[in-house]
């Protein structure tokens, strides 16, 4: 298989950017887009070029570190798939590709098609905990749990924090994660002595992080590798209302 790239450079966030046109040949339809672009990197430096840096870590769908722009969708075309998961039989011999980061103000390009998503820890970080007794770990069947509820949790917690949600939204809205991380804790009865608070300081957090308002068109929901639902964002606009209630009447 034969290709035309496209590909984002640039030295760092405080740098001008733009595409670098390169061809490859002899890609395999079986390998995977990252192993592509790794075969692109050994032709660079044969050639005694830069290579591209991109961020990779498992290579299998659950860190969610290899976030590129493909053609304009984030993880590519593929729905439920992350890049490292898009294999190159979903292209065509010929074919251009363009490759370049996630746009977001909050995600500053470090170089090339790597960016700083770490305005997600802080979101992280402003409430994704809960209050336990440290010792040893409590019995599975200890706190009883309703069956929908647990299946919610379970979905909430399958975010794996790549930001595609923000990449594929016109606001650059995290709102999607933001909702899957409270979400996760908020369903649960441990997570239920800090749901006001954890709702009004990620939400908060995720302001001051510099991420835009939730549009409620759905981009990110389609975009999202892990299927994460827009219920997510109801439950926490939800949740965001009451405490802001109880806050203001006691």
């Amino acid at each position: 298989m034969k290709l035309r790239l496209r590909v984002w450079r640039q030295e760092d966030s405080d740098q001008a950017g733009s595409f670098e046109a390169h061809e490859i040949d002899g890609v395999s339809e079986d390998s995977s887009f990252l192993e592509m672009l790794d075969q692109l990197n050994e032709q660079l430096l044969a050639a005694g070029d830069e290579p591209i840096v991109f961020d990779h870590d498992c290579r299998e769908g659950i860190c969610g570190t290899c976030s590129l722009t493909i053609n304009g969708f984030p993880h590519g075309p593929e729905n439920s798939t992350t890049t490292c998961q898009l294999h190159m039989r979903k292209f065509k011999d010929g074919d251009t590709i363009t490759v370049e980061p996630f746009r977001a103000r909050a995600f500053p390009v470090v170089r090339d098609l790597v960016v700083d998503r770490s305005a997600f820890d802080k979101i992280t970080q402003a409430g994704g905990f809960i209050t336990v007794r440290t010792g040893s770990a409590p019995d599975g069947n200890a706190i009883p749990i309703s069956k929908p509820d647990s299946d919610s949790a379970m979905d909430a917690a399958a975010c794996i924090g790549c930001g595609a949600c923000v990449a594929s939204c016109k606001n650059a809205s995290a709102m999607l994660f933001t909702a899957a991380k409270a979400g996760h804790l908020n369903l649960l009865p441990q997570g239920q002595a800090e749901k006001d608070k954890r709702a009004l300081d990620m939400v908060s957090a995720m302001d001051d992080a510099g991420f835009g308002n939730c549009r409620n068109y759905g981009e990110c929901s389609a975009a999202c590798p892990k299927d994460i639902s827009l219920d997510f964002i109801a439950k926490l606009n939800r949740d965001h209302a009451k405490a802001k209630l109880k806050k203001i009447f006691g």
